[in-house]
């Protein structure tokens, strides 16, 4: 699964009528029709401003697909443009293509052509990253077992979030949902049973740059 991190644009040209697709990275419905609207108004001459988007829940447990065709014929534009997204498992995004006409009918066939290359060839001039499942936990420790903890957390894909050092450590960390029951076994065993782990639930996370982030 991949969120848009930076939107991208491209054009396509079919018998005279232009596509501009346009990708702007969103976090919910709301922002998603703002965008839309904020294009509408930049693309007022146009003939068509069709746009699909996918974004998660305000809860994130589930996934909202929309699109529309904006006055093209049902199923030519929105529709395509989202199996573009879902097709490469994409969330967080907004695609709106921006029809200017040519004079051409292009036909059922050639504007769903249209519709998804231009979604297509505008995800390739944009940046993905990729996002995971995990849980985030809250672990306790002393110094003396922190070494051994460092080396799990690599054996793990582990990745910090924050950390504090005073008394005794405090690490705030992500674990990869596939690794959660392996890396809790392993602590057990590094204390013995005495390990402080506080858990804090499921989340999303992804590394842009090398600086994490949480969904």
């Amino acid at each position: 699964m991949q969120i848009l991190s930076r939107g991208g644009t491209a054009e396509y040209v079919e018998k005279r009528s232009k596509f501009i697709a346009t990708l702007i990275p969103v976090t919910s419905e709301e922002e998603a029709m703002e965008q839309v609207e904020a294009l509408r108004k930049k693309y007022y001459d146009a003939r068509h401003n069709c746009y699909a988007y996918i974004v998660f829940s305000e809860d994130g447990k589930e996934v909202i697909e929309r699109s529309s065709d904006d006055g093209e014929p049902s199923g030519t534009a929105g529709r395509p443009m989202l199996d573009v997204l879902s097709g490469n498992q994409i969330r967080n995004i907004l695609a709106v293509v921006t029809r200017y006409f040519g004079g051409t009918l292009l036909g059922t066939g050639g504007l769903v052509r249209a519709y998804s290359t231009a979604v297509k060839e505008a995800v390739d001039n944009s940046d993905l990253t990729e996002i995971s499942d995990g849980v985030k936990l809250v672990l306790r420790l002393d110094y003396t077992n922190l070494g051994s903890v460092q080396h799990l957390m690599r054996e793990c894909r582990v990745s910090e979030v924050s950390s504090e050092y005073g008394d005794g450590v405090s690490l705030t960390l992500v674990v990869p949902q596939d690794e959660i029951s392996r890396f809790k076994k392993e602590l057990t065993q590094i204390f013995a049973g005495k390990e402080q782990i506080e858990d804090l639930g499921p989340v999303r996370y992804g590394g842009v740059a090398g600086e994490l982030f949480l969904l």
